[in-house]
């Protein structure tokens, strides 16, 4: 059974920077669109960011523009999320998620995503 797994959160002050991963395992992640999005307490999940399986198109939600930059390296089979610049309201679980379509070119929206990962926590102090 194919899964995917995150890592690289932590606690950060405000304007630091955190590099997320995350692997896969039990599937061809070269396959597959990735995305990443967050939840907070009390608030919908939310889209971050989001990659094609060739690395040739990403997305970025608005409050992740200039500061984040995805990427992959899929003979690790490895997405990464670079976070920059971070701010208090980027505390939230970050997770990630493969496309449900091999065809897909990475989907903003959540329901076109399955094999969440469990999440990893970043906490951006002010």
């Amino acid at each position: 059974q194919g899964r995917l797994v995150e890592s690289g959160g932590g606690l950060v002050q405000f304007g630091g920077s955190l590099t997320l991963s995350c692997v896969a395992s039990g599937f061809a992640l070269d396959s597959w669109a990735v995305g990443w999005f967050r939840r907070t307490p009390g608030k919908q999940r939310e889209g971050v960011a989001c990659i094609d399986k060739n690395e040739t198109k990403t997305h970025y939600e608005e409050s992740a523009k200039g500061r984040f930059t995805i990427t992959r390296d899929n003979a690790k089979k490895t997405v990464y999320l670079r976070m920059n610049n971070l701010k208090p309201e980027d505390t939230a679980i970050y997770y990630c998620a493969r496309e449900l379509s091999p065809y897909g070119v990475g989907s903003r929206r959540a329901d076109d995503y399955a094999y969440w990962g469990q999440g990893t926590q970043v906490t951006v102090s002010s």
